[in-house]
């Protein structure tokens, strides 16, 4: 825990960005009638049957001092998945970068082996060279930015039902781009006293 907080209270240094990374689901899901749209003195209305078409997965990649970020819309959350939105944040958004601190959960996927799996083994160690890989630990998710930036995703973006793969990718990119343009970062304040205090009982009691 205190690893990640020590990473959070660094200076901003462009050529050492502070990424966080978290992924999730989202069921699509298809109206079996036609919405009825709201007119003056009565809100839309919608069936409450419906049809599932499907499961995405979401991406979530967060630059949280600089107020960036992007979400990536995939059709599933495997190793092979998750090293191509590595690639993507190496190759693309910080190839000027000297190694790009990347924040994240324990989950199996996330870790270099995922890399080899998608890459030859030269390729794989490239993109691993790039990264220098700090995790929350377990039951600490909450630790992660990009958890926080998914939050506000769902709450802002997410609250209804979306029915297909191209009208989610269309809603997120949308929500992406305003949140970009006015740099909407976060204040995160909980640092490692605040953590020696309030988590008080996490730490071994040292006896005299």
């Amino acid at each position: 825990m205190e690893d990640v907080l020590d990473v959070y209270m660094r200076p901003y240094d462009p050529l050492r960005p502070q990424v966080c990374l978290d992924e999730t689901s989202l069921q699509l899901i298809r109206e079996k009638r036609i919405p009825v749209s709201m007119v003056p003195g009565r809100p839309a209305r919608f069936d409450y049957e419906y049809e599932r078409n499907g499961v995405c997965a979401l991406f979530m990649l967060n630059e949280p001092i600089r107020g960036w970020r992007e979400v990536v819309v995939a059709d599933q959350r495997t190793a092979v998945d998750f090293a191509h939105v590595v690639k993507h944040l190496v190759d693309v958004h910080y190839t000027y970068a000297d190694k790009i601190v990347l924040v994240m959960d324990n989950l199996n996927t996330h870790t270099p082996g995922s890399l080899y799996e998608a890459f030859e083994p030269t390729e794989a160690r490239r993109l691993i060279d790039k990264l220098e890989i700090h995790y929350t630990p377990k039951h600490g998710s909450w630790l992660n930015m990009a958890e926080t930036e998914l939050s506000v995703l769902t709450t802002q973006c997410l609250d209804r039902r979306i029915p297909d793969k191209p009208t989610l990718t269309e809603e997120v990119t949308a929500w992406m781009h305003e949140r970009n343009v006015y740099e909407r970062s976060i204040d995160w304040r909980f640092t490692t006293p605040d953590a020696r205090i309030k988590l008080k009982r996490l730490y071994p009691a040292i006896l005299p």
